[in-house]
């Protein structure tokens, strides 16, 4: 890693020399094209201005960001950020001329550039920047063009509207030249058909892939994959009906993606979570760079679903220093591999530790003295924490404890990853994540209190398709098996959202509670993602079942299973007791929950810390009763064996 970043640096620095020996080179050039030789140009003068001219121009080059993208990506911003750099230096230049002369520091009859030659400065220093850019940017073209010739790449399809194919046209031609060709554009626009992007013609709409996937065979050249554009794979009809016939017709099928700190490319395969009821939510990446960038961050429960694309997302946005906290040592090492190979500067360090090891969490916090926390372990199986409440009470609640005292220890902001169930909590689960919630807005309360600084929020949001435990898996599983189905109840209702989604309004949640708004009067303490309107389990299930290429009921068959403990047909996002607060960032709103004190927090820990030693659980009922308005705790364990059987269906 530190191989890797001492070369990126050299190339940065490389790159910064060539545009500084450029300054003085085009100011020498434009003398000597505009004069002749004889002419009376005061070089006493020219000898301490252009070094002084040269320093500026970096200053320049730096706030217009010549040095934020690289070359081999040059583009249309990059050469107006150069036409701007470049005109702001030859007005420079020419002010400078004016002042000299006006100061009497070259004579009347001589002169230090001219206006005719400061515009020919701002010629050759554009051509001098620009150029060379535009020329690595063509070879690297050129070069992968041959390389792709070379090696035979098996020929793909390119989904997508006429501006979003061209992105992943050059991303092949850029970094995937060597493992595939396009032969293709389909575009759902009728005005694309006819037309080449980047030398690539539009063959037709998504409704000719079938006839094209089949003519490309008959000719012996068949088409290997299907690439989604960015941004173009939604819920839509179209896209579904891509799937199934993708499917159908056996043809690998991705998207483009697009990792945020460099502009590399990655493909991704296409998941029944990318086939939401309702459009994504798109979060502002550059409010949650700003956030991240340059901070030191930790994240507990790293290895986990959402706490490893937590890790993954601060990451690409340019953390300067990234702490992984996992008991899993198989989950952290996965995790810890993945980032590694992703090759940017954040420096990563995975621990193993148990969130329920004050001490241990105490000593990591300390040594590491992280900004941000991001706290996502917990125990979140609905069915498991009915049975093993004492484990819930142990992780979800003094294990919360434990990280927010270690957060408020050192001073760093914090959030706790939440779930909607804590609202009028019915299940183990709801209940210990409402007490977490509790707790860090107590420690919140008690910091504005002393001396302001970083806040500790609370985010919740519903279920996340495709993380572990959740319908989609088990889902999948079911129908490769040949079914059934099982789904607990015909009427299931929960809000979803996809893994991506959840984690970047998690972190705009972090940077509003940071910014000067979310400390501000209304100081709300728990965040909460909108997640637009529910859907039944059983259309999910339906419709995984239409995209696997089967039939509902004719081919699969769904078996109703019951509701199970600690669940409710439809969940809440807000309890009545919950003023809800528009904070102005797209995608998330939140609460003014009731505070409480910190004499009856520490009675309670107590007395569940007393109820789990006893294994009691009747008590820790009783304390949620005490505690948290509008809980109302399910029916007392009467059949722990069928139960347990029925933990085969993961919770909605």
């Amino acid at each position: 890693m530190m191989s890797q970043n001492w070369f990126r640096h050299a190339k940065s620095l490389i790159v910064m020399a060539h545009d500084l020996v450029t300054t003085p080179l085009a100011i020498v050039l434009a003398l000597y094209l505009r004069y002749p030789a004889n002419a009376p140009v005061q070089f006493e003068v020219l000898v301490w201005v252009i070094p002084l001219f040269t320093i500026y121009a970096g200053v320049a080059y730096r706030f217009f960001r010549l040095y934020e993208s690289k070359w081999r990506f040059a583009s249309l911003p990059d050469l107006f950020n150069i036409f701007r750099a470049a005109s702001l230096l030859a007005l420079s230049l020419l002010a400078v001329d004016f002042a000299l002369a006006a100061r009497g520091a070259v004579s009347p009859f001589a002169f230090a550039f001219g206006e005719k030659a400061c515009f020919l400065y701002w010629i050759l220093q554009m051509a001098m920047l620009g150029g060379p850019r535009i020329a690595y940017r063509y070879f690297r073209y050129i070069q992968s063009g041959r390389t792709g010739r070379r090696e035979h790449a098996p020929s793909i399809l390119v989904l997508g509207r006429s501006t979003e194919a061209e992105i992943a046209l050059r991303a092949i031609e850029e970094g995937m030249r060597r493992r595939f060709v396009a032969r293709g554009v389909l575009s759902p626009r009728v005005s694309d058909r006819g037309v080449s992007i980047r030398g690539v013609p539009v063959l037709g709409g998504y409704d000719a892939l079938e006839r094209i996937v089949s003519e490309a065979s008959e000719e012996g050249n068949p088409i290997a994959r299907l690439i989604f554009a960015p941004s173009e794979f939604t819920s839509g009809a179209d896209s579904e009906q891509v799937v199934a016939t993708a499917k159908r017709l056996g043809v690998a099928l991705s998207r483009l993606q697009t990792i945020e700190f460099d502009g590399a490319s990655a493909l991704a395969p296409i998941e029944i979570e990318d086939l939401l009821f309702r459009p994504s939510v798109e979060s502002d990446l550059t409010r949650l760079g700003a956030f991240v960038k340059a901070r030191r961050v930790v994240v507990t429960g790293g290895g986990g679903s959402i706490g490893s694309e937590i890790c993954a997302r601060v990451v690409a946005l340019g953390a300067a220093d990234l702490l992984i906290v996992d008991n899993s040592e198989p989950a952290l090492f996965a995790i810890s591999e993945k980032l590694t190979a992703l090759n940017m500067p954040t420096s990563l360090r995975a621990a193993v530790a148990d969130v329920r090891d004050r001490a241990r969490l105490m000593s990591l916090f300390d040594q590491f003295r992280p900004d941000v926390v991001f706290h996502a372990a917990a125990l979140k199986q609905l069915p498991q924490l009915e049975l093993d409440w004492a484990e819930g009470v142990k992780t979800n609640i003094f294990g919360s404890v434990n990280v927010v005292d270690a957060t408020a220890a050192v001073g760093a902001a914090g959030v706790l990853i939440s779930t909607d169930k804590a609202v009028d909590p019915v299940s183990v689960l709801g209940a210990t994540k409402r007490f977490s919630e509790m707790y860090a807005q107590l420690v919140d309360g008690e910091r504005a209190t002393r001396a302001g600084g970083p806040r500790l929020i609370s985010v919740r949001f519903g279920n996340v398709l495709g993380s572990v435990g959740s319908v989609v898996p088990k889902f999948k599983a079911q129908i490769e098996r040949g079914g059934p189905v099982t789904v607990t109840h015909p009427e299931m209702v929960r809000y979803f959202m996809t893994v991506r989604e959840a984690v970047d309004l998690v972190i705009s949640a972090a940077a509003h509670g940071a910014s000067a708004a979310g400390a501000g009067a209304t100081r709300a303490s728990v965040y909460v993602l909108k997640m637009g309107q529910p859907a039944r389990i059983l259309d999910l299930a339906e419709k995984m079942i239409r995209l696997a290429g089967y039939e509902p009921r004719v081919d699969i068959d769904i078996v109703f299973t019951g509701a199970r403990r600690g669940e409710r047909l439809n969940e809440i996002l807000f309890s009545g007791n919950e003023p809800v607060v528009d904070i102005g960032v797209d995608g998330v709103t939140a609460a003014q929950t009731a505070p409480v004190e910190r004499a009856s927090m520490t009675r309670w820990l107590g007395d569940l810390a007393g109820a789990v030693e006893k294994g009691d659980r009747a008590a820790s009922e009783r304390i949620y009763s005490e505690a948290i308005l509008n809980f109302r705790g399910a029916a007392s364990v009467t059949d722990l064996s069928a139960r347990r059987a029925s933990l085969g269906a993961s919770s909605a």
